[in-house]
């Protein structure tokens, strides 16, 4: 059974909470298929005193990069855009440009990676909180990925 709103936040929590139809346009997928889920319980959510379903922002992150190829070809096609192979899919929690860098943090779950990158290639890309983007781990440097 989905969680109610008030014990999540008697327990301290205070993670944004989606519309399904949001959390849809985030993953990609059709406002029937996130109702779906729900009722299969195969994405988490918390229900309202007024009866709606909620989405938790780290169900989404969870469900990220599952969601953007659907089959075993397309899931090979994505990773093979970029010759690198430690990509991690997640969610931009903020971009600060100052000068010629730019620090941008990306939510992966439960987990927050750092990038520095220029200031040029952040506005370049148009990158911005709450977009979905991927971190390219090479060696010592993390690159970010607009996806």
């Amino acid at each position: 059974m989905p969680q109610r709103v008030n014990s999540q936040r008697q327990k301290g929590a205070e993670e944004e909470l989606l519309k399904p139809r949001d959390a849809a346009l985030q993953l990609g997928i059709s406002f029937p298929t996130i109702k779906q889920w729900i009722y299969k319980k195969k994405i988490r959510s918390v229900v309202t005193a007024g009866g709606h379903h909620r989405i938790p922002q780290s169900e989404i992150d969870r469900f990220l990069f599952r969601t953007r190829a659907k089959t075993t070809p397309e899931q090979k096609l994505a990773l093979r855009r970029v010759s690198g192979r430690n990509q991690l899919v997640g969610r931009i929690e903020s971009v600060r440009i100052s000068g010629l860098m730019a620090e941008v943090v990306l939510s992966i779950g439960e987990q927050r990676i750092t990038s520095i990158i220029t200031s040029h290639s952040a506005r370049e890309m148009n990158l911005k909180a709450g977009q979905t983007a991927a971190a390219l781990i090479k060696a010592t440097e993390v690159m970010i990925l607009r996806v």
